[in-house]
């Protein structure tokens, strides 16, 4: 049985585009290291396939309360849906010569316990102290004193941003536009 986090309640709030990521297409992907949630650290400037990296605000947790409001802000609600369908789709974005990564601005620990419950194949990058936000001028929200990305997917090929989807909205389908694009643009 699916948990409440898993799925998107009727009615939420749609983003809208605001421009933020305008400017992605064709910036470079930085020599940046994250700490992944298998402990080490991934060089995203190293990956040589290409790269998808679905940013998100932060994955809820079933002891963890959302932050109050977190449903009416639009395009925070959906984190565990999204990962959920990158998951459901992991084998096809390999066979597509495609690695892909979760990042949020939440701590390793946090997001260990997000992979590991919901069975992630891939793993989820912290960013922290926003320093790969930052390098790219990602779209960020603060909420309770917390800096949170907007949701955001970005694909890279050979080091540059080739596509982005923002804002992304619902969370859920938003593999769907990923692997079309990726089979349109083999």
């Amino acid at each position: 049985m699916a948990s409440v986090l898993e799925s998107l309640p009727n009615n939420l709030p749609v983003p809208m585009d605001d421009g933020a990521c305008n400017h992605l297409l064709g910036l470079e992907l930085p020599n940046i290291s994250l700490l992944a949630t298998n402990g080490e650290y991934i060089d995203l400037g190293a990956v040589n396939d290409r790269l998808v990296i679905y940013c998100y605000p932060m994955t809820g947790r079933p002891d963890v309360s959302l932050p109050e409001g977190w449903v009416q802000i639009p395009g925070a609600r959906g984190c565990t849906p999204q990962a959920c369908s990158f998951r459901a789709h992991y084998n096809e974005l390999k066979n597509l010569g495609t690695t892909v990564f979760g990042l949020s601005t939440q701590a390793n620990e946090y997001q260990k316990e997000a992979k590991e419950r919901l069975h992630l194949p891939f793993e989820l990058l912290s960013d922290g102290n926003l320093v790969f936000a930052n390098a790219l001028s990602l779209p960020v929200m603060k909420i309770k004193n917390m800096h949170l990305l907007k949701r955001v997917t970005l694909i890279f090929h050979k080091g540059k941003v080739v596509k982005y989807f923002y804002p992304v909205f619902p969370p859920d389908k938003n593999i769907d536009d990923v692997i079309e694009w990726l089979k349109s643009n083999t």
